[in-house]
Parts: structure tokens; sequence; C-alpha cells
């Protein structure tokens, strides 16, 4: 199954309903293709292929309204948008107006306003027209639509980028000014414009307007809903209002409400029922010429006899008074019939009851006339007669009535088949129409989509800007780095040196040098003090010294080590008895100094213990 049949196929109504029931946004009468795409593409976005998976999201997540109110109301317009139509506004339909009303209020609607470039386009060519204070003090526009959100855009009159590049550019330095946000509206062109809320097939139209846009909006309805919606333009438009519709927009079959004033364009006129009629004019008579009354009474039977339409009459009391050749073939009569009541012949019954008829008309001194009637001939055919009933008086008495029988079946099947080809006529109409209406709404979705992409290859475009700068930032970081980490080697080959040369000096000392920190803990133990204790510098470094088990009474600098940790000054060397690591006995000295830090701060303290005798 292919994208679009699938989506054709997607069941959108427990969404309409559910948008109805939570948020009073009754679509019902919009084109279910056009829904089930925008809802679709809405359920695309978040992940979504289930209609009533949809709705669980939408009551779970209500922040997915305005999205979604945003998706289906494609909100595609521009400043004077199909320059074309504008241009018949402004040259034949606004002097119209402004001549039939030249000093008196003049109301215009705006109908699906979307973000107001259009209301605004309709005030700038009043504002050139009957200029500013014109609009100021004459025009009002009501600026209408369903969506709330564009309706807050409007009401800011202030456009940016794109929104201004259909803007003329001498309109724009005219009537618009520049401010941090974008160009604003001028004050007295902005408050003549009063934005609503306003539903075509729910709310009352806004009456006595003179002129209404309403582009791009009914092509969204079914043909019912179009129906209704054109009824109520119609009544919201003054006589004589005008009409601007969408480039695919027509209003087929509303010949009897609006009259085209430019087709291409899409304008259109309110049609006013006539409040009267007009006058018939009287026919003058002419003299009769002089003619002979017996040649005169044989021509009347002799046009009665062969006239083309089937006749015959009856006498007052209801006795077949005269019949034509016509009448007799066509029924069947013979001429010695004439004189026999009419009651007794078939015709007066079939193809239908004629004596209801002739009691009527003379009864109400009338014509009575059966139209359409059928029958079916000899050769079973079927064909159609008008049948006309009058009532015939002499000296003002009813004398008889005249009945006469006219074939219409040509007529009536010409008939039949015009009003097949108007149905079929009609019925492409709305189907192109529709096909037009399909096409410009795909056409609007895909711009809103092309929007959308050059809004996301804008930010894009940014992101990648500040990859780039990161980029840079972390080049010039990681130059720093190597700057540090060769500076942090020269540092550390220096330290290695310095190292070298304390090791050198600490084995090039015949004493044992231990170092300690003012925890006691062994720092450094040179290598005299392995010769002299049996203990490598692995075994004694990150112990205690008064914990090691060496041959020196280590106790005995427990006192030395806590004052020259405290700060005092160092003592006097402590000669102790020691034993070395191979059991000599000997005698040591042993002095206690401090270990300063960089900042003459004590770190810790220096034994250097030798060896006297």
């Amino acid at each position: 199954m292919t994208e679009a049949s699938a989506t054709d196929d997607l069941d959108v109504e427990v969404v309409l309903e559910h948008l109805r029931d939570a948020r009073a946004f009754d679509f019902t009468g919009y084109k279910r293709a056009t829904l089930a795409r925008r809802i679709a593409k809405r359920m695309e976005t978040v992940g979504i292929s289930d209609p009533e998976a949809y709705v669980d999201y939408l009551e779970v997540h209500p922040d997915e309204f305005e999205p979604l109110f945003n998706t289906i109301l494609i909100n595609v317009t521009a400043f004077f948008r199909d320059a074309g139509a504008w241009a018949v506004l402004r040259d034949r339909v606004i002097p119209h107006i402004l001549e039939a009303n030249p000093e008196g209020p003049i109301r215009a609607w705006s109908a699906g306003c979307s973000s107001g470039q259009e209301a605004y386009s309709a005030v700038m060519l009043f504002a050139d027209a009957i200029g500013v204070e014109g609009v100021r003090d004459r025009l009002k526009v009501y600026a209408t639509d369903v969506d709330e959100e564009a309706l807050d855009q409007a009401r800011q009159a202030t456009y940016t980028g794109r929104e201004l590049d259909s803007l003329p550019a001498e309109m724009a330095d005219k009537y618009f000014e520049d401010t941090s946000t974008g160009k604003v509206l001028i004050p007295e062109l902005r408050r003549a414009v009063i934005f609503g809320r306003h539903d075509l097939l729910l709310d009352a139209p806004i009456s006595r307007v003179d002129l209404l846009l309403c582009r791009n909006t009914l092509m969204y309805f079914n043909v019912d809903a179009q129906q209704r919606v054109v009824s109520r333009l119609h009544y919201s438009l003054a006589p004589n209002g005008f009409a601007l519709l969408g480039k695919v927009e027509m209003l087929l079959g509303q010949s009897d409400l609006f009259e085209p004033v430019d087709v291409k364009s899409r304008v259109f006129r309110k049609v006013t029922e006539p409040t009267m009629r007009g006058r018939l004019l009287a026919m003058a008579g002419v003299p009769a010429p002089t003619i002979d009354l017996e040649a005169l009474e044989q021509l009347v039977v002799e046009a009665f006899e062969h006239g083309p339409d089937a006749r015959l009459v009856l006498a007052a009391d209801g006795c077949l008074l005269a019949i034509n050749a016509r009448a007799r073939r066509m029924f069947g009569i013979p001429a010695e019939s004439v004189g026999r009541p009419f009651q007794d012949l078939e015709l007066s019954y079939r193809p239908v009851e004629l004596r209801p008829a002739i009691a009527q008309a003379r009864d109400e001194d009338r014509t009575v006339e059966l139209a359409d009637v059928g029958r079916w001939t000899s050769t079973g055919d079927l064909s159609f007669l008008d049948i006309a009933v009058s009532p015939l008086a002499l000296d003002g008495k009813h004398s008889g009535v005249a009945i006469s029988f006219v074939d219409v079946t040509q007529h009536h099947r010409l008939q039949e088949e015009l009003e097949s080809t108007n149905h079929e006529l009609e019925v492409a109409y709305e189907e192109l129409q529709s096909a037009n209406e399909e096409l410009e709404t795909t056409n609007e979705e895909l711009q809103s989509t092309i929007e959308e992409l050059e809004t996301t290859n804008e930010e894009l475009q940014s992101t990648n800007e500040e990859l780039e700068t990161m980029n840079e930032e972390l080049s010039s970081t990681n130059e720093e780095l190597h700057a540090i980490n060769d500076e942090l080697r020269e540092r550390t080959l220096e330290v290695d040196q310095v190292n070298a040369y304390l090791e050198s000096v600490l084995i090039g000392l015949e004493a044992s040098v231990i170092v300690v920190d003012t925890e006691l803990v062994v720092r450094v133990w040179n290598g005299r003090s392995f010769e002299m204790w049996g203990l490598r510098a692995d075994e004694a470094e990150g112990r205690s010294l008064l914990a090691l088990d060496v041959g020196f009474p280590l106790e005995r600098l427990r006192t030395p080590l806590a004052k020259v940790i405290a700060g005092d000054a160092s003592e006097e060397p402590v000669v102790v008895q020691a034993t070395s690591r191979r059991g000599h006995a000997m005698t040591c000295s042993a002095r206690v100094t401090r270990l300063a830090g960089a900042k003459g701060a004590v770190e810790g303290a220096i034994v250097l213990i030798e060896e006297v005798r």
C-alpha cells in the first residue's frame, strides 16, 4: 500500500470527535482527505500510527493540541498574495465602493485571516485611495479566524524576514515603522482592524460588509459545508457588495447569489433580488380586413381540422361536438363518435382522468393544464402530452370546453438529456473544483513544508557555525595543552635532574640520611641507611620512622623530632649506642634538623646519623 492510500484509509473520526468534545473545534464540515493527511503528518511527528492511540496521547499531553491545530489549519498567507487579484480590487472594486458610498463608513471582512497580512493589505489599498485619515475615520476591517495563535500574531502587526518579501517597498516605507523586532504597521492603520475568533460554519456572519476577503478557505470544506458558508457570506454582504475568493475557488451553482466581476481574479458581486417587476407594454390594435363570413367560417373549420395539435370540443352537456384529424389518428376515434357522450370514450379516462379537469375548468372559468402526461402508443413507445382544458362561453354563458393535446415527447427527452448533461457538467465542475482545491491545498502544504525545511536548514547552519566555533576553541585549547605539556616535560626533566643530583649527594654522604614528614612517616631513606641498618628504601619509605626495627634506638629521637616539627630550634646531637646490620656495636651521633617548604613552613624533619667510633 502506498503512503497516499494509507493516509486515505486512516480513520480520523475518533480524533475529530475528541477535538470537538475536548476543545470545541468542529471539523466535521472539512474535507476528510485533507484532514487525514494533516493529522497523519502530526501523528508521524510524534511517532504514533493508530488514531485511538493518538487520542490517548492527546489526553496525556494537552500541549500537543497546539501543534496539531497548527498542522490542520495551514496558515499560508502573504501581503498582496496573487498580485493580479489585488490589482482588480485597487482599480475596479475599491473605486466602485467609494463612489457608491462617498462619505459614509466602509466595512470589510477578512474571513480566515491567518496571521493578518491580507487584512492589512486591504487597509493599505484603502489608505492609498482615501488617505490615512480617511481610513482612521471611515474604515473598519473585521479579521477573523479559528486559530487563536495566528490571531495573536496578527494583532502584533509585526513582520520579519520572508513575511515581508511580497510587500512593495514603497508601502513598506510609507505604512511601516522599523523596530528592534522587525517592521510594524503604523498605529493609525493597525487600529482600523478588529481581530476575533470566528467559525464560518457555526458563528453568525458579520453583516453589511462592503468588501469580503475569503481566500483559500472554502476549498477546505466539503460541498455541503461550502454551500452553507456561501449562503452566509451572501447574507453578510451589503447590497452590491464585493467578494474576493482564492484562485482555485468558484461559486458554482450560485449564479442567483453572485455575479462575476473578474472570473480570473475570482472577484464577485452580490446579486440583489429585484423589488418590483417591469410593467408590460400594451400592444397596439390593428383593424381587421373585410372578409366573407362564410369563407371565414370555412377557414376556421379547416384550421381546426388540420391543426398540428390534437384538439376536440365538448358541448355544455358533455357530448363530443368536434374532433380534428390529428386527435382522431392519435387516439383512434372515428368521425362517427361526434355526438356521443365524452364519458363513453376511452379518452375521457386514459391516458389521464379528464373529467375532474373539465369540471374544474367549467367551475373556475379558467384553463386547467396537465403537464407531462405519459401515454403508451400503439407501437409500444412512451410519449408525453401537455393537455389544456379551456372553458368556452357564448353570450356570457358556459357553452362547453376545448381540449388540446400537445405532443412534447421530443421536448421531454431533450429536457431529460439537458438535465442529465447539466448534472454531469455540474458534477464535472465540482470534481474539477475539488481537484483544484486539493491541488492548492497540496501546494500550500508543500509551501509550509518548504518553509519548515528552510527553517531547519537555517538551524542546522547555525549549529554548524557553533560547531566550527567550538572546533576552533578546542584547537586553541589543544595548542595551549601542547604548550603546557612541553613546559611540564621541561620541568619534569629539571626535577629528574635535581632528583639525580640529590640522589648523588645522598649517596655520597657517609651518613645515614632519613627524611620524615610531620607525621614521622619516612619519605627518603638513602643508601647509607641501608648499609648501616639493613632496610632497603622500599621497605622503609612510607612507614613510621619510630616503628622501624633497626639497630638504632629510634625512640630516642621522638622528643627532638617533636620539637623540630613544632618549630623549635634544632637541639644538640643525640649520641647513642647502636648495632649495625652486621651486628657490630658502634657509637652514633644523630642530629635532627627542620625540613622547610617553599614558603618556609615546616613540612617535616631531616635525621642525620653518623658513626663516631
